[in-house]
């Protein structure tokens, strides 16, 4: 879906924070999305809890630090972070080039999806906060 100039992929999750889940199985992909990265500008840093950190669903698990500003990252799920993607830390613009694919930013086992998408919002949900934003 594409919305205001934003990439919105229809088959992910999001939240209000701006972070997107993609799952795989129980274990959920997580990144910043599309409207997040412009609104940002030039990303030049990325901070993540380690793996085998545990995360709670809207609680912060790091930092994108851009030209423009510092910002938190809320895990949009519950679980324990499997997997951070190392690559951001030497190409951290690869949040702004490709935020949905390269620019992905940890791997988090689930601990109760069912619960924790009752939170979350479809591509046409957050569709509508975006536009609500850019009013």
């Amino acid at each position: 879906m594409q919305v205001l100039n934003y990439n919105l992929p229809d088959e992910l999750h999001y939240s209000k924070e701006h972070e997107w889940v993609r799952l795989e199985g129980k274990t959920a992909v997580v990144g910043i999305t599309d409207y997040a990265q412009k609104q940002l500008h030039e990303i030049v840093y990325v901070e993540v809890q380690k793996g085998g950190s545990e995360v709670k669903q809207f609680q912060t698990m790091g930092t994108v630090e851009s030209v423009k500003s510092v910002s938190d990252i809320f895990s949009p799920v519950t679980g324990k972070i499997t997997e951070v993607n190392t690559q951001l830390a030497e190409s951290p613009e690869l949040l702004n080039q490709d935020p949905y694919g390269k620019g992905w930013i940890a791997k988090i086992s689930l601990t109760d999806f069912k619960r924790d998408s009752q939170e979350l919002l479809t591509a046409k949900q957050y569709a509508e906060l975006i536009k609500n934003l850019e009013r």
